[in-house]
């Protein structure tokens, strides 16, 4: 559930902002509604958390070093070596490139000293060098007096000597881009430069891996300097105002917002009342940005790593549909990655980080315990519908087989089921019944969609609004089977009992969408709904369509789950003849383990794709969820 909240607005004197945060930051229970500060403090800080940070990326790498523990201020001192080492750093190899590259440029032209021919310009003989083209260079060369260094049959590389070169430079004007700059210093210096940035580069690695053993300081330090910027914050951030009048004391007021859990209200009037802070408690509006906290059992909070990890949080005024979620997640995973096999392998990786975290004696992580129920998922679908590794039935034993569903196994696969309507003239094969299973995942998630939002609208009339939507959701769920799975079982002049199916599926649809289009928008008048429906007429014609497009969009699972069966079989077709021979087992082995592994890998994408879509697009559409909200983050006092 998602834990109710109150909102709070606390009111102090100027002079006492920085007592109360501490003595906030000490009960640890208000979440401050304050995002910018300023001033000189804060930017200081949050320059020492870059230095810390950069620091961090800079000696992360370096592993196994025993840790050293100080203080804060001298972490300060030494992040601060580090950075400048590793600025130093950067400009040796900076230089490095330049000079590398310098050598690059140079290097068809051999080794030359640019103070020799400085020299010989200093004496009246000045040299100019070009590389250019060789019928360009048979045009000029008559005209002014050259030496060929090198010649090859396309291009020629000479130096002009100043004898010509008044003459040869209006020749030449126009090939300017082919002359040769000269480099500042001889090869030899740039050559021996490097080495030089090298042994300093290499000195410096020494230094800055040297301080790996600050690694943990660091980071202890980037949390208390995160928390004093925050307080910092909270400091600059808050409201204040002047009270003084003329001829009188100046005194000012200052005042925040925040939110706090309904539970702890009591601890903070207690404060309040002891440190004689002004407080007004409100109940949130639809306007406030309130904070969400969820609070479920332990089994429902497993899902919890996989909504952080994706950082999704429903608003306030929102659901908590943290249980749905997994429920379906955990259906939807083993339905993609559809092999029993794959499942057991999971399992297995569960187990032994459970095992591994129970022998260290640390708490079982919940993602070790979602990570096993998601192998457990996999496996009781592909014992469901005999999927094992991507293996034909036939090589399966018959207990594995007699496990399985008929109506969806693949030990049926070849088999036509009649439903007992058709009397044995028209049936449904395997693959089709798979389907009419996952639509019918479609029919339950997205009716629980609509039963939430009729329960939460059940005092008012815009309940026969989501009436209305269930109603379309069944009439339209039929139109799926007929026009997706098979038009002849499910036809439009399906009569069982006297009902007519078809008929009354076109009549749910029609009045869930008159119910939908009276009420969907209901805000205590009948009539200006309709009008509201009729302003967004193309939206509303728009919404049936979408409900056909999102009982559709769950054949996903069938057609990724076949993907992966399909690639697991074609792995076993390549690597079951290799098996027969000794000389290629280890090949066979070796394409066995590599092609599951990556089937694996795209099965787990796959879920993030599809498995995840179903349950944050298409159900969170129907509940009208955004999740557009935040996370509850008390302000604690600093750390230590």
């Amino acid at each position: 559930m998602i834990v109710p909240m109150r909102k709070v607005s606390l009111i102090i004197t100027g002079d006492k902002k920085q007592q109360t945060l501490k003595k906030l930051g000490k009960l640890g229970i208000v979440h401050v509604e304050i995002s910018e500060g300023s001033g000189e403090r804060l930017d200081e800080i949050q320059a020492q958390i870059a230095l810390l940070e950069s620091s961090v990326f800079t000696i992360g790498k370096i592993k196994n070093v025993e840790q050293k523990s100080v203080s804060v201020e001298e972490t300060l001192l030494i992040v601060k070596q580090i950075n400048a080492l590793n600025e130093e750093k950067k400009q040796c190899q900076a230089e490095k490139i330049i000079l590398t590259s310098e050598l690059d440029r140079l290097k068809k032209w051999g080794d030359f000293d640019p103070n020799s021919i400085a020299e010989l310009k200093s004496k009246g003989i000045e040299l100019l060098f070009y590389e250019m083209p060789r019928s360009e260079y048979e045009l000029i060369c008559g005209n002014a007096t050259t030496v060929c260094l090198h010649a090859t049959k396309s291009t020629v590389r000479f130096a002009l000597i100043q004898s010509g070169l008044e003459e040869a430079e209006k020749s030449l004007s126009a090939f300017s881009a082919y002359r040769l700059v000269l480099p500042q210093t001889s090869a030899d210096e740039m050559r021996r430069r490097i080495l030089q940035l090298n042994n300093r580069i290499d000195e410096i690695n020494k230094k800055i891996a040297s301080n790996a053993c600050y690694l943990q300081s660091i980071k202890r330090a980037i949390q208390f300097k995160e928390k004093e910027a925050e307080f910092e914050t909270y400091v600059t951030g808050m409201e204040e105002e002047n009270l003084s009048s003329e001829g009188k004391q100046s005194v000012s007021i200052a005042y925040f917002k925040g939110y706090i859990e309904q539970e702890n209200l009591v601890k903070l009037k207690q404060a309040a009342a002891e440190n004689s802070w002004g407080l007004l408690v409100e109940e949130p509006t639809q306007e406030d940005n309130v904070p969400t906290k969820l609070k479920n059992n332990k089994f429902v909070s497993l899902i919890y790593p996989l909504t952080d990890f994706l950082g999704t949080v429903p608003g306030y005024f929102e659901y908590d549909i943290s249980g749905w979620f997994l429920a379906f997640i955990l259906i939807f995973f083993g339905i993609i990655f559809g092999d029993g096999g794959y499942g057991l392998l999971i399992c297995a990786v569960a187990a032994i980080l459970i095992i591994n975290s129970l022998i260290k004696n640390k708490q079982v992580s919940p993602m070790f315990l979602l990570v096993g129920l998601f192998g457990l998922s996999t496996v009781l679908w592909g014992t469901l519908t005999c999927t094992w590794f991507g293996l034909s039935p036939e090589m399966l034993p018959d207990w594995l087989k007699s496990l399985s569903v008929p109506f969806i196994s693949n030990v049926y696969a070849d088999k036509i089921w009649y439903p007992f309507w058709t009397n044995g003239q028209v049936g449904l094969t395997t693959a089709q019944n798979l389907q009419i299973f996952c639509f019918s995942l479609a029919l339950i998630q997205l009716t629980v969609a609509h039963v939430k939002g009729a329960v939460k609208n059940k005092a008012s009339l815009k309940i026969f609004g989501d009436i209305g939507a269930i109603l379309q959701l069944i009439g339209i769920y039929y139109l799926v089977l007929s026009f997706v799975v098979n038009a002849q079982v499910f036809s439009f002049g399906l009569v069982i009992g006297g009902v007519p199916i078809g008929t009354v599926a076109i009549a749910l649809i029609g009045i869930g969408f008159v119910l939908s289009f009276v009420f969907s928008n209901y805000q205590g008048n009948v009539i200006k709904s309709i009008l509201s429906s009729c302003k967004n007429i193309v939206s509303v014609l728009l919404g049936v369509v979408n409900v056909f497009s999102d009982i559709v969009s769950y054949i996903r699972l069938w057609a990724v789950g076949l993907a992966g069966a399909a690639i697991s079989a074609t792995v076993n077709a390549l690597a079951g003849p290799l098996l027969g021979n000794f000389m290629f087992m280890l090949i066979a082995i070796v394409l066995l383990v590599f092609g599951h592994g990556l089937n694996m890998i795209l099965n787990v994408l796959s879920v993030i794709v599809h498995g995840i879509r179903l349950n944050t697009l298409e159900f969170s559409s129907h509940l009208d969820m955004s999740w557009s909200g935040h996370k509850f983050k008390p302000f604690k006092e600093k750390i230590d």
